[in-house]
């Protein structure tokens, strides 16, 4: 007798055909698929004798797909990117997840503890790549991260903000050139992006060598949450995850027939720099539009106020971040400015931006399945 045979299941008219995932080992320890697990990977002894860890949560979908790393704090006292992966994981979709997700929500658990940027022997981690097993602390945390995480991924979303003291506009940085990496940026959902050249020892240089896509979102400053960078950061990342289809589409924005905006490419970025030392007053925000020798940007004066120098950009463009301190000295560098082919147009996406933003601060709940927590 002839076997009977079932037919494929169908979705939305073609045919359905998912694989099971695969296993996923992190630490010695097996992550099966449907399986949501978190590892501590051990970095090494503090003199306490205590552990130092990176904590790591795995969620391994049942279906195959991509697998996504999505790391933050690699510089110690960043901490949008904490919130966001903390607000990332608890979005219900991702009991629909294809694929698998890596989320390191504290890479420099050292630096995190200590609110420093750095690690104890003041070595910056995001240039110590490729790192080595038995170097230093910063080197041997690399290392780690590179073999235990980034090398089982085949996407990556690096979140950072400003250093201390510095405030950025949420952009995203990455090679451009690339065109995996350029749809992804786009799709990330960014008001801006920055075609930004690789630098040694860095996870994105290191991760490119993997010929590993990669993106890095800058927004907010160091010790501070940022409510719009978070919202922006966590909608970032689902934005990227329906692109790689590890996620389904967003029913509100299939039934409304909305494109993704795309985001304004700079040619080139610049620094403003203190003409004196003296007190800084900043007099435009992040996402403003300058115009070369025209727009006031800022005021440097002595504390009695009989000096004082005004800031004027030398080349129309965007402000994609500044000083935040007011005592500076001469030669500190002060606004950091984006050049665009049409800054008007760049100055566009930030304002759409903003008013997305604004209205997602509003709204009960700000994004699919994401509860307000303000």
């Amino acid at each position: 007798m002839p076997s009977a045979i079932t037919p494929a299941p169908k979705v939305r008219g073609k045919l359905s055909v998912s694989k099971r995932n695969q296993i996923i080992t992190i630490g010695g320890q097996a992550i099966l698929p449907g399986e949501r697990k978190t590892v501590d990977l051990e970095v090494g002894k503090l003199y306490t004798h205590s552990a130092l860890t990176m904590p790591v949560q795995v969620l391994c979908g049942k279906q195959a797909g991509p697998k996504l790393f999505v790391s933050a704090a690699i510089h110690g006292d960043e901490l949008n990117g904490v919130e966001i992966i903390r607000r990332l994981l608890k979005v219900k979709a991702l009991n629909r997840l294809k694929g698998s997700l890596i989320a390191v929500p504290i890479v420099n658990l050292h630096g995190f503890i200590h609110h420093s940027r750095y690690l104890p022997d003041r070595r910056d981690l995001n240039r110590s790549f490729p790192g080595s097993e038995k170097g230093s602390i910063a080197s041997r945390m690399a290392h780690l991260f590179l073999n235990e995480v980034v090398k089982q991924s085949t996407h990556g979303i690096d979140l950072h903000t400003g250093a201390i003291n510095r405030s950025n506009l949420p952009q995203i940085r990455a090679n451009l050139d690339d065109p995996e990496t350029l749809r992804l940026a786009h799709t990330f959902g960014a008001p801006l992006m920055l075609n930004s050249d690789l630098r040694d020892g860095s996870l994105r240089a290191a991760a490119v060598k993997k010929n590993i896509p990669i993106l890095l979102y800058e927004a907010g400053e160091a010790l501070r949450f940022d409510e719009v960078s978070i919202r922006a950061g966590v909608r970032g990342i689902l934005n990227v995850m329906r692109e790689l289809e590890m996620l389904p589409r967003s029913r509100k924005k299939i039934e409304k027939g909305e494109k993704p905006k795309k985001s304004v490419v700079a040619r080139s970025s610049f620094w403003l720099r203190a003409p004196q030392s003296g007190i800084f007053r900043s007099i435009v925000p992040d996402g403003a539009r300058v115009i070369a020798n025209v727009t006031l940007m800022g005021v440097v004066s002595d504390p009695f106020g009989e000096t004082e120098m005004e800031i004027y950009s030398t080349n129309n463009g965007i402000v994609i971040g500044q000083m935040k301190m007011p005592l500076v000295n001469e030669g500190e560098a002060l606004f950091h400015v984006a050049r665009f082919a049409r800054s008007d147009k760049a100055a566009e996406s930030v304002d759409d931006f903003n008013e997305e933003m604004l209205n997602d601060l509003f709204l009960p709940y700000p994004m699919d399945d994401i509860p307000n927590i303000c």
